[in-house]
């Protein structure tokens, strides 16, 4: 299903009795983030959140804030217009049984050939919604009289979440950018300090697609196109943090998922594209010539404060908008946040690609406290000898999971899901000496924990029962569990006593 616009997300969220209204004026700075947070943090993630009155250092903002609104199972399996995601894995998975691939290079092809199969690609219309209302800085620069009339960064209900934050941050942009050499586009999500009316910060990390076009353009000193788009169908937002191999675009993604192509538009000032049915659309470049600015301090997803270090800086040339716009934002910090469902539903989706290569695999969990790659628990049909390492050293090779710091490895009758069971497994079946490993590797920057900025150990854990080929010479005892007969008797009679009168 397609959105035609984040508005009609909205409203069948308000229908269903999944999104609350707030009509009071609330402070951008601080204030939504401390309602927002109560909550998410409530069983299942409790409701969408819409700020109809939203304010910026006192003054009301045009637009209003949206928030949470991937923020439980329900809601995102609705922003992707299916009942839950487990629909659209089995579809996915069908498709790719279709050629099972000999490699992982070939399983990507595969992924691309899948998504490709249903929908076309992405394509190019004159005009849409996202230029209802266009204004231009660069060039030509707004007249003198036109300032009042000419939104710029501070016009946008842009949040200050947490109190040692930087600044302002945009939190749920959309950041297209090009690759120079194959032409390659990328969406990706980059949070974006407010550092004046026509500059932020882009934060795009080290091992980020975004952050290698960047550096062949500062290989050249080329100036940077960059597009930002918010909003539109709540699918883009989800397709931009989904862990996606280099060259697969993000857009093919979403009008498979959406069932209808992405229409884009060409930017006003750059020769970017952008969904026509966008929010809002930030136009700019990066330019290589200029130094790095100091971005951060950011309250980041795993609940600590990211420190300040040098990024480049986006510089604004015209902002396009609808007329009844919503600006669209989420929060991060301490877990269970929002963005702990579109992390696990990216997991459930993906699952038949990791399954493509290690067929063993039954499922993969990233329990919240993990925030994403933190923790990683996963269940296997054990059949041979150190088939737990194998599958440790395996996963650690693939695309994000290069960021997981402690793997966990259990048996195929494990509920990944449920931690405490993944604990019990952890706790009972390992010989801490025996069953652990460590290894180095790339490290996500944002861990504060790491004795070197993006570079780490990593741990991991065969929680599996133990066979005699891997040097186990006792006798492994069977797991308490009662009599499925005596169970199915019993629920009879508890049945049976619950209806006397």
């Amino acid at each position: 299903m397609a959105y035609d616009s984040l508005c009609s997300f909205v409203k069948i969220l308000e229908a269903a009795g999944q999104l609350r209204r707030i009509p009071a004026p609330v402070a951008t700075e601080l204030e939504i983030t401390e309602i927002a947070d109560r909550e998410m943090k409530k069983p299942g993630g409790g409701q969408a959140l819409l700020f109809e009155k939203p304010t910026i250092h006192g003054r009301p903002s045009p637009f209003p804030l949206a928030v949470n609104l991937y923020g439980s199972k329900q809601r995102m399996a609705r922003s992707l217009g299916v009942d839950s995601i487990s629909q659209l894995a089995a579809e996915l998975a069908a498709l790719m049984k279709a050629k099972p691939p000999a490699s992982f290079r070939e399983a990507i092809q595969l992924l691309g050939t899948a998504l490709d199969l249903r929908h076309a690609r992405p394509k190019s219309v004159r005009r849409g919604p996202c230029k209802e209302v266009i204004h231009r800085f660069d060039p030509p620069a707004p007249a003198a009289g036109e300032a009042e009339e000419c939104p710029t960064l501070l016009d946008l209900p842009i949040q200050k979440c947490w109190p040692l934050d930087g600044g302002r941050f945009i939190t749920l942009p959309c950041v297209v950018t090009r690759d120079p050499d194959t032409g390659a586009r990328n969406v990706g999500m980059y949070r974006m300090q407010v550092f004046d009316p026509h500059t932020t910060g882009m934060h795009w990390q080290l091992q980020k697609v975004g952050a290698r076009h960047g550096r062949r353009y500062y290989e050249t000193g080329q100036r940077m196109p960059v597009a930002v788009f918010l909003g539109g169908d709540p699918a883009y937002a989800f397709c931009a943090t989904a862990p996606l191999p280099d060259g697969l675009d993000e857009l093919l993604l979403a009008g498979y998922l959406r069932r209808k192509s992405v229409e884009l538009v060409r930017c006003e000032t750059n020769e970017l594209e952008v969904p026509a049915d966008a929010d809002f659309v930030l136009e700019g470049y990066v330019d290589p010539t200029e130094p790095l600015r100091r971005e951060g301090p950011f309250g980041d997803h795993t609940g600590f404060y990211s420190l300040a270090d040098q990024y480049p800086a986006f510089h604004l040339t015209c902002i396009t908008h609808r007329r009844e716009a919503i600006y669209p934002a989420t929060i991060v910090g301490r877990p269970p946040m929002e963005d702990f469902y579109l992390g696990t539903a990216s997991v459930e989706l993906f699952l038949p690609v990791f399954k493509m290569n290690f067929p063993e695999i039954v499922d993969i969990a990233l329990p919240a406290e993990g925030v994403f790659h933190n923790l990683v628990a996963v269940s296997i049909k054990k059949s041979y000898p150190l088939q737990a390492f194998k599958i440790m050293y395996g996963l650690w090779g693939m695309g994000q999971m290069m960021f997981t710091k402690y793997l966990i490895i259990v048996d195929e009758d494990v509920n990944v899901h449920d931690t405490s069971e993944v604990l019990f497994r952890l706790c009972a079946n390992t010989d801490p000496q025996r069953d652990s490993v460590f290894t180095r590797g790339p490290a996500d920057i944002l861990d504060h924990a790491t004795s070197q900025l993006g570079m780490g150990s990593k741990l991991g854990i065969d929680a599996t029962r133990k066979l005699a080929g891997e040097g186990f010479q006792r006798e492994w005892p069977p797991i308490i569990k009662m009599d499925p007969t005596v169970s199915a008797r019993v629920d009879a009679l508890l049945a049976a006593l619950n209806q006397t009168p």
